[in-house]
Formats: C-alpha cells, structure tokens, sequence
C-alpha cells in the first residue's frame, strides 16, 4: 500500500520542518516540502535555513524538496494537480511586521495571494484533502491592547475576568491596527475560512502567537525566545522594544503544533480557526523569559531598554486554548515553558 501524501510549504522553517519530521517519523507520510529559503531573502544570512532543509533531505528518506515560490500560481497549480497530497500545511509567509512596512508587495503577494495560489490549486487537485493554514495572532490587530490590565511586579495581566484563559476565538480581528504584516495574514486567514465554508473544504486557520522550538533560525525581528537565548549565549546586547520588558507571550513548542496538526487531519473540520498558543501556563514577560534563559546558561542577560514599542505589538497576549481541547480532547501542551527553553539553549550551543 502506498503512503500517504502531505505537501509542506515553508519546509525549511520551524514549523514546517517540525511537521515534516512529525509525519514522517511518527505517522509515516512521505513529505513533499515547498521552500526557496526566502527567509534568507527577508532577514538575511542569519536568516536562512538551507542548514535545515539538509537535515531534512539526510534525516528523511521519503523527503522531496521543491525549490518553488508560492506566489509562482502557474508552478503551484501544476506541483498539486501532479501530486495530490492527502495532506495540506502551509507554513510559508514573510513572518515580520517590521519588515512588511519596507517590502509591501513582497509581504501581500506571498502573505495573501500565496494562500490563495494553494487554496485554488488545492480546490482543483484534492479538495477532500485537509488544508491547515498557519495564520497568527496578528490578524486580531493591537484590539487586545484595549483589554483592562493590572501591572504585575514582572509582568502585565488581564484584569478582565472575561480574558482569564486568554484571547478566544471570537475576538474581533476588525477596526484596529494590524501592521501590513498583520493585514496580508488576515487576507489569507479569511480566503482559508472562506474555501473551507464556501466549497466546504477541510480547511482550518491556526492563529499562532510564539511558536518555537530548537530548530528555530530566531532574529531580531522575529523568533523571540530562539534570538533572546542567542544573545544570552553570544553576550550581545538584546534590545527590548517599550512596555517595561512586562510584554506577555504564550509560546508553544513547535511539536505540539505538530501534533495538534495530526489531530486535525485525523478528524478535520470546515472553516474552523483555532488559536494556537502555549496558552497561560506557557506565557511569558520578557524579563521572566531572561531569568528561565539565565538558570539554564549561567550567563547575565545583556539587554538594553528602549522606550518605544513595536507598532501594532501586543501588551499582553495569550491564547485561550479552550476550544481546541474541546473539539480535539486528546491532544494538550506536551512541552513546557521551561523545558522548550532549555532545548533552545542546547541547540544554539550545538549549532
């Protein structure tokens, strides 16, 4: 019997890499991974995940890699209809708010037109096939920003009752600033809802906040936890942006996006979003994240203070992951805060 089929886009990234090895290894699929190592393109050498494609293509014996542009319609179209995975995750994007403002076509036509380059291909080639779309939290703009806080001695909280778990599903993603970042994965995030309803494709949006792990490429402008462990370890000087280093992220271990994904395809849904996050008990300030770094590196974080937030950061933010242990009660947060961050400080020492 032939295997399986699952096409990834963004392979060569952290969670694109994490789900090609998950399918592989543990549900023996063979992977067919989409990646041009853009991230090179929009961050620069220190962006680039060649290393991590070659880990792929040496680790996996059924890995094929496709060197292709997801904004190439005609190539995607094409790559589909001749495959016709079982499997959808695409995990390809310009990930950087920062960035977007600089490169605005580049951002929308990978961001937005990307997405729906491979939603109608997929419609065309396998439309039973579950489509997982990695959108971000980013979609609901800085609107959580107008959430009631209390200052907390390391950390901002929500002082609305309404937010104890975190930000739902529900939460308005309209009439707030997003970033061009944030914009262009609200298109796509959309255009994935509306497939999935409208053609009533097995499509869900997963609106990441901090997804990490080892095998992260973190720079400055994006990959949190994975940079500020890199600077800890090189002594270089982390710059944070506003907020009294009190800014709060839940960030979750890139296998348990892999395994929530396989969750997913074992029972898909249409049109379904889910925020995927490490949730509360994985959130972190800033400066709480220097001192987890510093237990395991025995190195003083050097960091600088600038008063000047990010536009369109968040203050506080983290996932309520109520409805994704509802619709799949088998799967929960397998990887710890503390437990994610000592992988990354081993891995950084390896590399």
């Amino acid at each position: 019997m032939d295997k399986p089929t699952i096409l990834v886009t963004g392979s060569s990234g952290l969670i694109g890499s994490e789900v090609s090895m998950y399918f592989s290894k543990e549900l023996n699929y063979s992977i067919h991974g989409v990646d041009n190592n853009q991230r090179a393109v929009f961050f620069g050498p220190q962006g680039d995940t060649r290393w991590n494609q070659q880990r792929l293509q040496n680790e996996l014996k059924d890995y094929t890699h496709h060197e292709m542009d997801i904004r190439d319609r005609e190539g995607v179209m094409q790559l589909l209809k001749k495959i016709k995975p079982d499997v959808i995750v695409h995990a390809a994007a310009q990930p950087s708010h920062d960035r977007a403002a600089a490169i605005p076509f580049d951002d929308f036509d990978t961001n937005a037109v990307g997405t729906l380059n491979l939603l109608e291909a997929a419609r065309q080639a396998c439309p039973e096939s579950p489509f997982i779309h990695m959108s971000t939290n980013k979609v609901y703009g800085d609107a959580p920003n107008s959430i009631a806080l209390k200052e907390e001695a390391t950390r901002w909280d929500y002082a609305d009752e309404n937010y104890f778990h975190g930000i739902p599903e529900s939460f308005t993603i309209d009439q707030s600033k997003h970033s061009l970042f944030g914009a262009s994965k609200v298109a796509g995030d959309v255009m994935v809802q509306e497939y999935g309803r409208y053609f009533n494709m097995p499509t869900c949006c997963l609106r990441g906040g901090c997804l990490t792990g080892p095998n992260h490429a973190g720079v400055e402008l994006h990959g949190f936890l994975s940079y500020l462990v890199k600077c800890n370890l090189d002594g270089k000087e982390y710059k944070v942006f506003g907020y009294k280093g009190k800014q709060v992220r839940d960030n979750i271990h890139s296998l348990d996006v892999a395994r929530f994904m396989a969750a997913f395809v074992d029972n898909p849904r249409s049109g379904e979003v889910y925020n995927l996050g490490g949730g509360k008990a994985n959130s972190t300030s800033i400066l709480e994240a220097f001192k987890i770094t510093e237990e395991f590196t025995g190195k003083a974080q050097v960091y600088s203070y600038v008063e000047e937030n990010r536009i369109g950061d968040h203050i506080c933010y983290y996932s309520d992951l109520r409805k994704m242990r509802l619709h799949y009660p088998q799967w929960d947060i397998t990887q710890s805060l503390q437990e994610t961050i000592r992988q990354i400080v081993e891995a950084w020492r390896a590399r």
